[in-house]
């Protein structure tokens, strides 16, 4: 069994360091996806590149479908996949767990596993604390695919681990997911994730404007289009995505002393 990350980051240099680092002892393997940044973000994933000597490869690309190609030549292998955003930082001591769940074959049978998050609205890093809404009962965002389930993964893709068509060897299905956030509390997950969407990722963001969800802006199907023409017909705003997906349910807070304890 061996586990590949793979980042995909434009205009992350607030938090994609932490990002890496944290996910790094999880994985065999980093792949890091710079999708034309004009932040530091390619600076970081440079430096960290040299400072691993190697596990982390750095890519630079001018379209995130790209990524995709990067991770499709493990189908078929004994891989696991897993995904990362520059605005998505881990529990590492969640992942040794996780990834001792994995080499014990608990989820040999299942395609894809997902994990807790907290949605943060607001980061008091000092101070030890985050506000923000909890998966469930948001969406669980987190990608962690079982390649070893697959006999490819044809694109074209808008990025990594979205859109295409899959090719399942006999015995898998789409429907083979693991929600583990539905089954074990935020405090004792092993797989769970401070996703700082609301939050600017760059000093390049405008202040006080939450950034789009890259699916929001490129993933076009027609059940989407017909939905945002039926609220321009009706002179009504369209939802927010990210309010709608990421912000379900009470404010809460939690204490974030393990997600900032790597050097």
């Amino acid at each position: 069994m061996k586990i590949v990350g793979i980042l995909l980051a434009k205009n992350e240099e607030l938090f994609v360091e932490r990002a890496v680092k944290n996910a790094l002892g999880f994985c065999d393997e980093f792949i890091a996806v710079d999708n034309g940044s004009t932040d530091r973000t390619a600076e970081i994933l440079k430096s960290l590149e040299v400072s691993t000597d190697g596990k982390l490869k750095y890519h630079r690309v001018n379209h995130p479908g790209v990524s995709h190609d990067l991770i499709a030549g493990f189908a078929g292998t004994g891989t696991w996949i897993f995904g990362v955003d520059g605005d998505e930082i881990y529990d590492p001591a969640g992942l040794e767990r996780l990834r001792s769940r994995l080499e014990d074959g608990e989820f040999d049978k299942d395609w894809c596993v997902f994990g807790n998050v907290l949605n943060v609205r607001s980061l008091d890093i000092p101070g030890k604390l985050a506000e923000g809404y909890l998966a469930p009962p948001c969406r669980s965002m987190t990608k962690l695919y079982n390649f070893s389930a697959i006999r490819a993964w044809h694109g074209p893709c808008l990025e990594r681990l979205h859109g295409g068509r899959i090719e399942f060897l006999e015995g898998f299905h789409e429907g083979l997911r693991v929600n583990l956030h539905e089954k074990e509390p935020w405090e004792t997950s092993c797989f769970r994730c401070l996703h700082m969407c609301f939050l600017p990722r760059s000093p390049l963001d405008r202040e006080g404007k939450v950034r789009a969800n890259i699916m929001d802006r490129h993933a076009w199907d027609l059940k989407k289009v017909l939905s945002k023409l039926s609220y321009i017909l009706r002179r009504q705003r369209p939802p927010d995505w990210k309010m709608e997906k990421y912000a379900r349910g009470p404010l809460v807070g939690k204490s974030i002393s393990c997600f900032f304890t790597t050097s």
